[in-house]
């Protein structure tokens, strides 16, 4: 059965998805997709939409954005969790995305649980590039580019890609060039991927097969937390069934830190 987090939508929300995957070949055992913690990005977006703003108010460029204290806060007690997980269900081999505020969720994880895990970086887990709409708001957007305001209508959000940016299109050659060449790599392996929001979108379209509009329909009810916990388990028939979407059972379980769930996406993009 498919777990959800109280703020996403329920099964019955999404048409035509059962949470069955991929048949797999040699592979890990396991694939855990984890959204880094809250960002000072992220708080930045919240506050420039609140205010009609234009552009966020940010001084470093995208892959150096780094955690807020809450979400340094989520990511240690995503590590406490796991600390407290059968050995046989812990993950036994870490990726992340070298985004300063991914990579910082990873470390902190890691090092909260205890567990002796490596962690490696891929750049194939990197944010989806914004390109020229990089740390704009959806406000800001339409009024500096109109006709791409419309295109991106006309198009969809699945196929359209921003001036110099990625599509989410774009994104699943990424996701699927990385399950092709770490499948030997990590092969038997419980896999945790520390990324982004729109990253963990993909990695559901490219696993479980969906087609776009089963994709667009899953964002469209459900927001993803920071530091939540979406896994693939492979089961009896050999194939990975998704066993929780946006879990945040950690968060949960403390009174601190909080559920977020800020986009790291303008929405026109």
């Amino acid at each position: 059965m498919v777990s959800y987090h109280e703020r996403t939508a329920t099964p019955s929300a999404v048409p035509d998805v059962d949470g069955s995957a991929m048949a797999q070949g040699p592979g890990p055992s396991a694939l855990w997709l984890v959204r880094h913690g809250e960002s000072q990005g992220n708080v930045a977006d919240a506050q420039a939409h609140a205010a009609g703003a234009a552009r966020l108010e940010l001084d470093v460029r995208d892959p150096d954005v780094p955690l807020s204290t809450t979400g340094q806060d989520q990511a240690e007690a995503l590590g406490r969790w796991l600390a407290g997980l059968a050995a046989d269900e812990q993950p036994t081999t870490v990726l992340s995305s070298p985004f300063a505020r991914a990579a910082a969720t990873a470390q902190r994880v890691v090092a909260a649980s205890g567990l002796d895990l490596t962690i490696r970086y891929d750049e194939r887990l990197r944010e989806r590039d914004f390109g020229a709409f990089d740390g704009m708001t959806r406000e800001g957007i339409r009024e500096e580019y109109p006709d791409e305001a419309r295109r991106r209508e006309l198009l969809g959000k699945f196929y359209y890609r921003p001036p110099g940016g990625e599509s989410w299109a774009d994104v699943a050659l990424r996701v699927r060039s990385l399950l092709a060449t770490e499948a030997l790599r990590h092969d038997g392996e419980r896999l945790m991927c520390v990324s982004h929001q729109a990253v963990i979108m993909v990695f559901r379209y490219v696993v479980e097969e969906l087609d776009e509009s089963q994709l667009l329909e899953i964002d469209r009810t459900v927001q993803i937390a920071n530091t939540s916990l979406t896994r693939y388990e492979t089961g009896s028939d050999g194939l990975w069934q998704l066993t929780d979407f946006n879990g945040v059972a950690h968060l949960d379980a403390d009174a601190e830190p909080p559920v977020t769930e800020e986009n790291d996406v303008p929405s026109p993009a």
